[in-house]
Formats: structure tokens, sequence, C-alpha cells
């Protein structure tokens, strides 16, 4: 590992020092040595928690700089400043050689992803979220409901593990005793020295609104992230191999926010407190790429919330497509190529935070795009610049028309 070598900088009072938005993929972030910087966006949906001027031992850029993506946020010296400035090839020694530092930006991230998505969460979904483990209950009947009873035994066992004196503990155990045959393949108690774990297609590791202490990292298979609503499960997201889940619920000991189900057969790391506490001073770069991981869902976020301002629902639809090629690294979105998305339309309409009652419409409006169709229940594009133009082409529109509304004021 080469050593680091950290690099200060200074900037003048008003001087900008990163701009949202420029096309060049961030290769360095910026820890403040002194002065004070002030972070802006240009569209500003909901206010950044703890506020958007920072001072010394503050850091910005880290988010673009990790995710490799460009920048999301305008920086600018309200004081004189002094900068550390770190390379993104040094992060794993920054962490080696500054574990504090490191932990910092961890928890940070973690923070900061929990409040902009129960952001979004209001936003989209309409949806307050509730970290009460009395919750349990009504998943779990959600789940006998749909007679899926691998998820059902799963969310009446941690009710009744986490509730003994609720009110529905004996409505629990009664059900819980009908099912249990069709729940082979739930599992509760595992050896804390298990590190590798594999789970059968369905099968429930952990569920929305129970305490949990652990994280995973995905070696094979994928794991479907889900979340109640309005007693519908709403798909939030499907992780492939090497990407990690559950951070939150360890970092912050608070409840998990939603649901991971084994969407196939997967094998998982398993890694609690102890080994993460061990993981940051001994693998570094399993640290780096959890930062990555958090960095990028950010930076997703952030697109998420910024989608949320396009007033029509199909140019919504064309900007989330277009976020989610940005985010599986579709180089050059100009390009002749095909491309086929791993969900439907109803889970883009999902995506959206729309009503089921919009699917039809999603659909009707992307189907009319000779270049846009459904193959095996996926969204296949035959020319992926299409998706950016019709994106440009959605936004303009709405520009003119703010214009012309802002002058007939």
């Amino acid at each position: 590992m080469a050593e680091l070598q950290l690099t200060f900088v200074n900037f003048k009072q008003n001087a900008y020092i990163v701009v949202e938005g420029h096309k060049q993929i961030a290769d360095r972030f910026f820890i403040i040595r002194s002065g004070k910087v002030r972070i802006s966006k240009n569209v500003q949906v909901v206010q950044e928690e703890g506020g958007n001027i920072l001072g010394p031992g503050d850091f910005f850029s880290v988010v673009s700089t990790m995710s490799s993506h460009s920048q999301i946020e305008t920086a600018q010296a309200i004081t004189d400043v002094t900068l550390i400035s770190v390379h993104k090839d040094q992060y794993s020694q920054l962490i080696k050689n500054n574990t504090p530092v490191a932990m910092k930006i961890i928890m940070q991230f973690s923070k900061r992803m929990r409040y902009l998505d129960e952001a979004l969460a209001r936003i989209t979904l309409k949806n307050t979220t509730t970290e009460d483990p009395a919750h349990l209950f009504s998943i779990a009947q959600y789940y006998m409901k749909l007679k899926q009873y691998e998820q059902a035994y799963y969310a009446y066992h941690q009710y009744v593990t986490y509730c003994p004196q609720g009110l529905h503990v004996e409505a629990a155990q009664t059900t819980m005793v009908k099912i249990a045959r069709f729940a082979t393949n739930v599992r509760f108690d595992y050896n804390p020295n298990e590190l590798i774990r594999i789970y059968p297609k369905n099968t429930m590791l952990f569920c929305e609104n129970e305490p949990g202490d652990e994280l995973f990292i995905i070696q094979k298979g994928s794991i479907k992230i889900t979340k109640i609503i309005e007693n519908k499960e709403v798909l939030l997201a499907v992780l492939k191999a090497g990407d990690i889940f559950g951070e939150m619920a360890l970092l912050e000991s608070k409840p998990r926010s939603a649901s991971a189900i084994a969407y196939d057969e997967c094998a998982v790391i398993a890694v609690n407190r102890a080994n993460f506490q061990k993981m940051v001073v001994s693998q570094p770069q399993m640290i780096a790429r959890l930062t990555t991981l958090l960095a990028e869902r950010i930076w997703l976020i952030y697109k998420q919330l910024a989608n949320t301002l396009i007033d029509d629902p199909l140019g919504r639809a064309y900007d989330m497509l277009l976020m989610q090629l940005e985010k599986n690294r579709i180089e050059d979105l100009t390009s002749g190529q095909t491309y086929i998305f791993d969900f439907g339309l109803k889970e883009l309409t999902t995506m959206l935070g729309l009503p089921p009652s919009e699917s039809s419409v999603i659909a009707a409006g992307l189907l009319k795009n000779r270049h846009i169709q459904i193959h095996d229940d996926k969204i296949f594009v035959q020319t992926i610049s299409e998706i950016l133009k019709e994106v440009e082409m959605f936004k303009r529109l709405q520009a003119r028309e703010k214009a012309l509304a802002s002058g007939r004021r």
C-alpha cells in the first residue's frame, strides 16, 4: 500500500472549490483544516441535516469522489480556507493511518443515508417511517394473507421475541404453530463465528423494524430490499454479488429500515459489531468499499429527489430510466446500444412513488416509443440514446413552461 501523502490547498474567500454538475469525475475530496465552506445545490428538495455551513474537521465532495460520479453539490469558501486534499486512491491508507477520520465519514454517511431515505419516502411514497418493533406483527399479517409463510413465520417470531408483552403475542404464537410446517427454511440463531451463511430463495434475512447488529456482504446470488407501505410490498432495490447492506442498523444501533429477502439462493458474509471494528483497522479496503457503496446510494437518492420535481409523470419515468443507466455505469449515453433493465413497468411506477393507477399511463406513454419494448416483464431499450433524448426534451419543455408562467405573473 502506498504511503499516505496529503496535500494542503488554500482558497480565498468567495472562491468556488467544486461546482455541481461538473462533468469531470471527481478524484479527490477535501477535509477542512481551517475556515468555513458553504455547500449548496441547484435543486434543494430537502434541507441538509446539520445545515449547509461546514467548518474545521468537516469534509465535502466525498460522495462524488467515492461513487465516481459528477459533483452533486457546489462548495464555496465563505472565509479564507485551508483544506486537506485526499485522492480517492489513498482513502484506504487514510483509514489505516487515521481510523477516527474514516469512522467519522462512515457514520456521517450512514446518518445522511437514513435522513435522505426518510425524506424520499415522505415525498414519493407518502410514508412516515416508524421504528416500533410492534409493527412486525402487521408485516407478518401482510405476508400471511399472501400465503408467503416463510416471511410470515419470520416476522411473527421476531414480533414475539422483541415484543413479549405485545397485544398480539398469543395470536402470533397460535399462527406460528399452524404454519410451522410450511416455513422450513426460516433460521434465527447463528453461531457468531459463522462468517458465511447460505439462504435459500425467498428466505428473509431480516425484517423492517426489528433491531439489527450485523451488516452483510453478498458473495453469491441476489437480495431484494423491500418495505411494506400502505399494505403493499414496495421493491426498493435488488442487490447483487459484492453489494453491502444492513450497515445502517449496525452503525447507528437503530431498527432495520427495510426487509432483506433472498431473491434466489444466496451466500453472504455476516459482519457483527465486534468484527466490524476489527475490519476498520485490518481491512481498510473493505471499509473503503463500504464508503463507496454508501456514497453511491447517497448520490442516487439525490438524483431521485431531483426526479420528484419533474412535473410530467412520463418525463419522470424517462429520467428514472436514465438514472438507472448512470447508476449501472453506462458510459456512453448517446450510443445506439441495447439495454435490458432488471425491472418492469410495475416496479418503475413504484420507484417513482406513483399510485398503481398511473402504471397504465406510464406504460402507454413509454410503449408509444418504438425504441422501448417489454421482454419477459423487463423494460428493453433498443437504443439507449433515446432515453437521454427524451429526458432532455421533457426538461426543456418544463423549463419553457416555467419561464412562460413566470412571465405571466
